[in-house]
């Protein structure tokens, strides 16, 4: 996994599958709770992967086995993140 300019994350599955994901619209939610951090890209840039999860510093992770899934069904990742985030809100 790699952390790219624009709040974007490149992430290659252990199966080989890859996807580009875009957080712009989860970072910029008015009601981003704690992901509202990751607009500092100094911060956002510190994602590693933890337990399969794609983690940042503070316990601020995303269930990889949730991106895997909408990546197979060809959705865009970073919307339905941010989709999924507003609703628990």
């Amino acid at each position: 996994m790699e952390a790219l300019a624009g709040y974007r994350l490149h992430i290659r599955f252990v199966d080989g599958i890859e996807v580009m994901v875009d957080l712009t619209s989860l970072v910029h939610l008015p009601d981003a709770g704690v992901f509202a951090s990751l607009a500092d890209s100094a911060f956002f840039d510190q994602v590693f992967v933890e337990h399969g999860a794609v983690t940042w510093p503070g316990e601020i992770d995303l269930a990889s086995d949730a991106m895997y899934a909408v990546t197979k069904k060809g959705g865009n990742v970073g919307v339905a993140i941010a989709k999924i985030w507003h609703q628990l809100r």
